[in-house]
């Protein structure tokens, strides 16, 4: 089929097109497509897995092809940890797999900081936060550990080639609103099956500005969207991203939705965004940060995939840099991961944190999912992607997402805040 009979595809059939080795797809069919990555980690992956793959004696179809990461439950605090990643460790051992990221930070932020995603690839992860793969215009989304099994043997997977839901944001972001803020009012206006299980594509000038820790902010929470994949087509930011990481130059020319295709459209403007709030106990929950200004707070919580890489960071500095919290309450920093640790320190970001009166917390998932140090009975606020009633520990805590900006100056106050009073 010549280049004219092709039909318009969006980004998502163009990459499912290339997975099953075909020229086009079209929406609705079901198709089977090689995958070229497959990431899980010490809660999802080995323990899970290998009971399976012994039953089955089979073996994994390609090592060079598997990332593990353990973030779930390190550092490990009781005997059920301690087992959960000894299984994991031994296993990664046993099988000699050659992508082990051990107490690096969390899967979304380690595993694109090794350079392990790339633009047209098809990729899976044993988490339901795995679409943050999108970002680099791979079609990337979570599967469960049955799911996962077929794929780590047969290096296959089978999906149904979604509809699109292209998200366009128009205009520029003012200070003190974020990717972060973007991604609460789409759920508060859509709803957590706003993206009904289609792919999800985030486009736009305001996207397009964005760094890259920004748009797996975006594609990290498609997932609070309903959305199987949140995709950004890739371009020079990207292109640079993956030039830090040691990726060789990659090709993006390709890997974009065609002007015709079909798609549903929703448009939004930048720059009338105000910072966000999402109330407990959903994200759905979001509104401007009016709403809940003022509320009292216990507990600031800057840490997880969408709210402690080192733009984030960054963000929370700005806020607190020369400042120090309000009395009575904790203001807990995990970075996402120890290559953003690092960097904040080089920098001068991460002193400036502690100076405010933070508590530096292991780069790991921690709070965000209730491990390790779990939230009681206690109002937090947070830069995690969830809200869920009994996510961070106790199902007495009240929990209310926030960009960094928000939570650094809730922190500083002692109550819910727009940062750009702060900020001013």
């Amino acid at each position: 089929m010549t280049a004219a009979a092709r039909a318009p595809q969006t980004l998502a059939q163009k990459l499912i097109a290339r997975a099953c080795g075909r020229a086009q797809v079209a929406v609705g069919e079901i198709v089977s497509c090689g995958v070229d990555l497959a990431m899980f980690h010490d809660s999802s992956g080995p323990r899970r897995l290998q009971p399976m793959l012994e039953e089955l004696g089979a073996e994994l179809w390609d090592k060079s092809r598997v990332v593990l990461v353990m973030d779930h439950y390190v550092p490990e605090r009781d005997e059920d940890s301690r087992r959960i990643v000894r299984i994991a460790r031994e296993w990664a051992r046993d099988q000699a797999l050659p992508h082990v990221y051990d107490s690096q930070g969390i899967c979304h932020v380690v595993v694109p900081q090794h350079g392990h995603i790339r633009p047209g690839m098809l990729c899976v992860g044993g988490d339901s936060h795995s679409p943050t793969g999108g970002a680099f215009g791979a079609y990337m989304f979570g599967v469960g550990s049955t799911e996962m099994l077929g794929v780590v043997v047969t290096g296959q997977i089978w999906l149904r080639v979604p509809e699109t839901i292209r998200l366009w944001w128009d205009g520029a972001l003012p200070a003190g609103v974020t990717a972060k803020d973007m991604m609460l009012s789409m759920i508060g206006r859509f709803g957590m099956n706003g993206g009904r299980y289609q792919a999800v594509e985030f486009c736009g000038p305001a996207v397009t500005a964005l760094s890259m820790q920004e748009r797996m902010t975006l594609s990290n929470m498609s997932a609070e969207l309903g959305a199987q994949a949140g995709l950004i087509a890739p371009d020079a930011t990207t292109a640079a991203f993956l030039a830090e990481a040691g990726v060789p130059a990659v090709d993006t020319a390709p890997w974009f939705t065609d002007a015709d295709a079909a798609f549903e459209l929703h448009r939004f403007d930048a720059a009338a965004l105000e910072p966000q709030v999402a109330a407990p106990h959903s994200p759905a929950n979001a509104h401007g940060v009016s709403r809940d200004a003022g509320t009292p707070v216990d507990v600031a919580y800057i840490g997880a995939c969408t709210g402690a890489k080192l733009d984030d960071l960054r963000a929370a500095a700005q806020v607190l840099r020369g400042r120090k919290v309000a009395a009575g309450v904790r203001l807990i920093v995990a970075p996402a991961s120890l290559h953003d640790q690092d960097r904040a320190r080089e920098e001068g970001v991460l002193q400036a944190l502690l100076d405010a009166g933070a508590e530096l917390y292991p780069t790991a998932c921690g709070a965000c999912s209730g491990y390790g140090d779990p939230m009681g009975d206690v109002t937090v606020i947070s830069t995690t992607a969830r809200n869920f009633k009994g996510r961070m520990g106790s199902p007495n805590a009240r929990v209310y997402l926030g960009s960094p900006y928000t939570v650094a100056a809730s922190a500083l106050r002692g109550c819910v805040t727009d940062p750009r009073e702060v900020l001013a």
